[in-house]
């Protein structure tokens, strides 16, 4: 059994006892989270797909907690100036475990 699930403005295929990382949540770590905005429930075969979300379908998840992602490099150079600028950014994530889908 599978769902398709959208958070942050992303989606994602997610799987009972499947851990991933997701945009920063408003959680704390060890908080139980309910996600409702589910987009497609696959169980045994028989499919339901949403007219935009699938009607009672709920996504059960823990937080397990809120890490960072690897640092990445931003440069602006401008030609034929002497203008450069360097800026680093990391973005945070929350860690996320699924543990039950009931459609």
């Amino acid at each position: 059994m599978f769902a398709i699930i959208e958070t942050g403005g992303k989606q994602y295929r997610v799987e009972e006892g499947l851990e991933f990382n997701v945009d920063l949540l408003k959680a704390e770590a060890g908080d139980n989270l309910s996600i409702d905005s589910v987009l497609l429930v696959d169980k045994d075969g028989e499919t339901k797909i949403g007219e935009p979300f699938v009607q009672g379908a709920k996504v059960e998840c823990e937080v397990l907690g809120h890490i960072r992602g690897k640092k990445i490099v931003v440069f602006h150079k401008r030609p034929k100036k002497d203008a450069r600028k360097t800026q680093g950014h990391r973005q945070d994530y929350t860690q996320i475990k699924v543990k039950s889908i009931t459609a």
